[in-house]
């Protein structure tokens, strides 16, 4: 009898083993926005931010310091952030992140969800709040702690921590913007607000808008559908015009830079001089192809200096502001790809080039800072492979480079004040993120946090990184390759082709599953084989490989592509006869790209969000890439997908937010209107509501939606 029970169990017990291994995965578990997503997501429990060489670890809501990073064990328990809660102003609401001192100083800035303040974590006590007003914006506090900024509605103001609102400006025409990103987010512009590093002066965007022409996005939730107008310049139409204010907290008062006519050039990379007394602007010429560094009088207004220029024929696209060496106001650091990979040089202000700090067929991805001296400075790069992210620092004197950390992957660093440790957060193929802290003069690496694998226990798909040659028969592109988790290389699986294809992008590297997302692993769960490939234009490679596809998009894209398609078709395992390709935006535009330029290598498309004709994208992304309608007609001819819609062979679903503001519903509703024409004949699916793309429980359908396309006309006969 017990024999008998002990074998039931056993049977039990390996019946629930193999059910673990075989789950197969649903996409509220495997996309963002389902409803048990969190629960597969790998998270690293415990977060670090450095407070000057003392390391801070927060965990949920509790908070330890490390004040010896040399003994990582040794923590002491300070804060939990309901006890910071539960002296805070009324209505500041819950907090969600402390943000820790640079220079080591026990007050931290806390971040809760109705305003901002800070604390003593020594003395245990509140030393100032700002709330935020109600329908505000894009706050920013000053790095004197002293006022914040903020927009409301389209104007900007000013708030001490006593409450004392001051309006910046108080534009009534809602066609002017003030403190907010310009420039539709292009040139590594993330907002419009830059604090001087006294605090006492702050510049500012000014956008007007009013010469734009009215884009109609309509909300059809209303009982009678409204028009919402959207500013939107198209491709060779009159943009906005942008202006530079700074304000002065101590008289109140606004100066304005005098950057010339405001029509037709780019204001990018604001950056204050350490002294506060001149600001720095990046500009631009509307081609995209002439920058100038301009230096500007912040008292005045008045134009100080060019410090250099920089041409391309193609574009010039400076992203990163300059970078004043630590303890020298007389140098600072430049980010360009001017000699066709992105690095760092070394500058006085004069304008006098130094030095070339780091050089090579790689790019500098990501600057971290300097060490204590200002003799260090830490950046991440693609040294020497661009699957990977690493951490190095070049001497400024020397201009010798050191890797700081040994294993492949994807890193990011904070470095300590003194430089003497860094914190190496990263993730590979095979790891789902951890968190090492690196003693930059021994090398010495001690893990400090790690995420589990959130698929642990069961049998998944598998992932594969490899490389095919490009058209041009020279140069590498990487993919990856998603099989079912139960492969029989005898039979013949049905493909999913995943592409995006466009600038700024990379979609194949060095990360956990090399990438891959949800819905990869749902397809191939469902039997596909599921395949993504970064074709020449898109990023980390250097500029050649970017640029070759300019004045001409979709059409190197494509060739590249038909690489990937035709190893695919080499594989004894690939049915070619039940192949699908899915993208979003850009993804999108190359989905449809290639159903009409290699009519019938795809039973099934799924395009979200497409461009369709590059003439109706905005200004600044695609002039970049296409130059003007009017300077570039063969090329734009070139690239539409009106032209080619009598070419459609294949079942094509477009997916469209109908208030979509970055690729306008115009592109969806005229290439069907060129399909009526052609007598070819696409579906088309809204979502209501949305925009660019979809968000919320909305993305789960999404997937779904993607899936039962692809099942209902490739698996079905």
């Amino acid at each position: 009898m017990y024999k008998q029970v002990i074998f039931i169990l056993i049977l039990a017990l390996s019946g629930s083993l193999s059910a673990q291994q075989d789950k197969q995965f649903t996409l509220e578990e495997l996309i963002p926005g389902g409803k048990d997503y969190a629960s597969f997501y790998p998270r690293i429990p415990v977060q670090y931010q450095w407070n000057g060489n003392s390391l801070a670890a927060i965990r949920n809501d509790s908070v330890w310091m490390i004040g010896n990073p040399a003994r990582i064990n040794k923590k002491t328990f300070i804060i939990r952030f309901n006890k910071i809660e539960e002296g805070m102003a009324d209505s500041l609401g819950s907090i969600s992140r402390l943000t820790f001192s640079r220079e080591g100083s026990s007050v931290v800035q806390f971040h809760a969800t109705g305003g901002t303040g800070l604390y003593d974590l020594k003395t245990k006590t509140h030393l100032s709040f700002f709330r935020y007003p109600e329908q505000s914006d894009n706050h920013l506090l000053s790095p004197d702690h002293t006022y914040l900024a903020f927009t409301k509605e389209n104007n900007l103001y000013v708030t001490d921590k006593n409450g004392r609102e001051w309006p910046v400006s108080d534009e009534s025409n809602s066609g002017i913007v003030y403190g907010q990103a310009v420039h539709r987010n292009e040139f590594g512009i993330n907002g419009g607000i830059f604090w001087s590093p006294s605090g006492r002066k702050m510049a500012f965007y000014r956008m007007d808008e009013t010469m734009v022409s009215d884009y109609p996005l309509v909300d059809v939730s209303a009982r009678v559908a409204n028009v919402k107008n959207s500013k939107y310049p198209m491709a060779g139409m009159t943009s906005h015009r942008v202006t530079i204010g700074v304000f002065d907290t101590t008289t109140k008062e606004t100066i304005w830079l005098k950057t010339g006519e405001p029509d037709d050039h780019y204001l990018t990379n604001i950056a204050w001089s350490p002294d506060g007394k001149s600001v720095y602007v990046a500009e631009l010429n509307r081609a995209q192809n002439r920058m100038q560094l301009n230096r500007y009088d912040a008292s005045t207004g008045h134009f100080d200096q060019t410090l250099f220029e920089e041409n391309h024929s193609a574009y010039v696209e400076p992203e990163n502001p300059v970078l004043f060496v630590k303890g020298n106001e007389e140098q600072f650091i430049w980010q360009s790809r001017r000699n066709g990979y992105n690095h760092l040089y070394l500058y006085d202000i004069t304008g006098k080039m130094l030095k070339q700090l780091t050089d090579g067929t790689w790019e500098v991805t990501e600057v971290t800072g300097f060490d204590e001296k200002g003799e260090h400075l830490y950046f991440i790069s693609t040294l020497p492979s661009p699957l990977d992210r690493h951490i190095c620092s070049v001497a400024l004197k020397s201009g010798r480079i050191t890797q700081h950390n040994t294993l492949p992957g994807m890193h990011t660093a904070m470095l300590s004040a003194s430089g003497r440790y860094l914190t190496d957060r990263y993730t590979a193929h095979d790891n789902p993120g951890r968190i090492d802290l690196i003693d930059t003069s021994s090398g010495k690496a001690t893990l400090l946090s790690r995420a589990e694998n959130p698929f642990g226990g069961n049998n998944m798909p598998t992932v594969e990184l490899g490389r095919v040659k490009a058209a041009d028969k020279v140069t590498d592109l990487y993919y990856r390759l998603i099989k079912p988790a139960v492969f029989d290389a005898l039979k013949k699986y049905p493909v999913a082709v995943y592409v995006y294809g466009g600038p700024h992008s990379q979609m194949v590297s060095n990360r956990w599953r090399y990438g891959s997302g949800g819905w990869e692993t749902y397809m191939a769960q469902k039997g596909y084989i599921v395949f993504v490939m970064d074709n020449r234009g898109t990023s980390y490679r250097g500029s050649a490989f970017e640029q070759v596809t300019h004045r001409r998009l979709g059409v190197v894209e494509a060739e590249d592509q038909m690489r990937g398609v035709e190893f695919l078709k080499s594989l004894p395992y690939v049915d070619s006869e039940r192949m699908g390709i899915h993208g979003w935006s850009y993804g999108g535009f190359m989905t449809i790209n290639m159903l009409l330029r290699y009519p019938g290598v795809f039973r099934v498309g799924v395009a979200g969000g497409p461009v369709i004709d590059w003439k109706y994208y905005e200004v600044m992304y695609g002039e970049r890439y296409m130059d003007t309608p009017q300077e570039n007609p063969e090329g734009y001819e070139e690239s539409s997908l009106l032209n080619k819609a009598d070419r459609l062979q294949s079942r094509l679903l477009i997916i469209h937010g109908d208030e979509d503001p970055t690729v306008v519903m115009q592109h969806t509703l005229q290439f069907l209107k060129a399909s009526i024409g052609a007598g070819t004949h696409p579906d088309l699916f809204l979502y209501p509501g949305h925009g660019h793309n979809m968000t919320g429980h909305d993305r789960v359908h999404l997937h779904e939606h993607i899936t039962r396309y692809f099942e209902d006309f490739i698996r079905k006969e």
